[in-house]
């Protein structure tokens, strides 16, 4: 076995600049596959952690998956009769008496429960008028489910308890209403509602949805504000497992009736774009190993043309098919190892240099820098690959250097 070794690593030193250009080859596909792999798999972490962290796990709406049937359609259902003109029942949308449902989900072994009265208001300053989401919350209940108090920059959510008509703003929010911490509001909603409230804090989550568009409040003042005594329309939940988020919506959907979405139901969009991503990166970076492959493929298969008198005098000398099989493969091997040594290193290099990368972008989401993730799984793959890939390159050559028949080949020298 040292003997086939040794004839296959002559072989590939022998053809050095050949043999240069394919390693090169299979590092470069390496490197882009790491590095593409690390970005990808970052952005997308980064995403989800953000809606993990900003957004409640589990959300109890005050509506129904299944739109409940009218009065007359429930009298003549299946029957033949036609419903021309039909006003539907007008109903108070909410969730009545939430606390006992609270209670309830709270009881369950890993959920937090905390109630939610969401609306949309005007605000007014300095001439500003600006429709935002007005989010009552009851604050010890609300450091429970979200991580508001950890993107506080201003002020804190105790502070709703020592104002009379206290709100916390998003950042970006201010900034369009030109308003600071102490600054006085008119907030009106669509119920002929008019509070004066008082800016007690301002807090920055880097969604930028939530940071320009979302203000927080007690929750009894908001109920008074949009006219929805006892009521609120969520109930979010926070989970210590975040997996268990789509069994833990079904169980409180069949228990309350009220339609409970997951985060990544709510984000399912969202999610298969990123598969959709995924696909679209590997194969493309799955095509520069298949180029790096035929270039191993094209010097295994040029050194086979190029030895068939050695090919010839190694079988008269005892040498088995099997045995000519491995030295070609070995060979492919050899160029596919060292390819990948060195794309690993170029892939860690890459990546540690995209990590320096800094930027501001808004968008969905704030972004200083691209985010990287340092997997030891983006390595194997590429590694697998790129000796798969040069496994099957060299073995198709080795498999025809290892029928020739030796006496054609001397006969045909001679």
């Amino acid at each position: 076995m040292i003997l086939v070794v040794d004839i296959a690593r002559t072989h590939v030193r022998n053809r050095l600049r050949q043999t240069v250009l394919s390693v090169a080859g299979v590092t470069t596909g390496v490197a882009f596959t790491i590095a593409m792999a690390s970005l990808m798999q970052g952005s997308q972490r980064d995403f989800v952690d953000r809606i993990i962290d900003t957004t409640p796990h589990v959300t109890v709406r005050d509506e129904y998956r299944e739109p409940p049937l009218q009065p007359a359609e429930r009298v003549f259902a299946g029957g033949a009769v036609a419903l021309v003109g039909l006003k539907p029942k007008e109903e108070l949308r909410g969730i009545r008496n939430p606390m006992p449902k609270v209670a309830t989900l709270d009881a369950v072994p890993g959920v937090r429960a905390a109630p939610t009265l969401r609306g949309q208001v005007v605000m007014r300053y300095g001439g500003r008028d600006v429709a935002t989401a007005l989010v009552g919350i009851e604050p010890r209940r609300e450091r429970r489910v979200s991580n508001i108090e950890e993107d506080m920059v201003e002020g804190n959510l105790d502070a709703l308890y020592g104002t009379a008509n206290g709100v916390i703003l998003g950042r970006g929010l201010a900034s369009k209403l030109g308003a600071r911490l102490g600054s006085t509001l008119i907030v009106s909603s669509p119920a002929e509602v008019l509070l004066r409230m008082k800016v007690v804090g301002l807090f920055h989550t880097g969604v930028i949805q939530l940071d320009d568009g979302t203000a927080y409040a007690l929750l009894k003042k908001v109920q008074v504000l949009l006219d929805r005594p006892n009521v609120v329309n969520e109930i979010r939940l926070r989970l210590h497992d975040v997996t268990q988020a789509r069994a833990v919506a079904e169980r409180a959907e069949r228990r309350f009736g009220y339609r409970a979405e997951s985060w990544d139901e709510a984000n399912a969009g969202v999610l298969e774009v990123f598969a959709i991503r995924n696909v679209i990166m590997y194969t493309v970076v799955g095509g520069i190993l298949v180029v790096a492959a035929f270039g191993i493929f094209n010097i295994v298969s040029t050194i086979t043309y190029e030895k068939a008198r050695d090919i010839a005098i190694l079988k008269s000398l005892g040498f088995t098919e099997g045995d000519i099989r491995t030295i070609f493969l070995l060979e492919g091997l050899l160029m596919g190892g060292a390819g990948t040594l060195l794309g690993w290193l170029a892939g860690y290099g890459l990546c540690r240099a995209l990590g320096t990368v800094e930027f501001e972008v808004k968008g969905f989401t704030e972004m200083t820098g691209l985010p990287i993730i340092y997997e030891p799984i983006h390595y194997i793959i590429a590694g697998a690959a790129a000796l798969g890939a040069a496994a099957i390159a060299g073995y198709l050559p080795a498999r025809r250097a290892a029928k020739m028949d030796p006496v054609n080949i001397i006969r045909g020298a001679a």
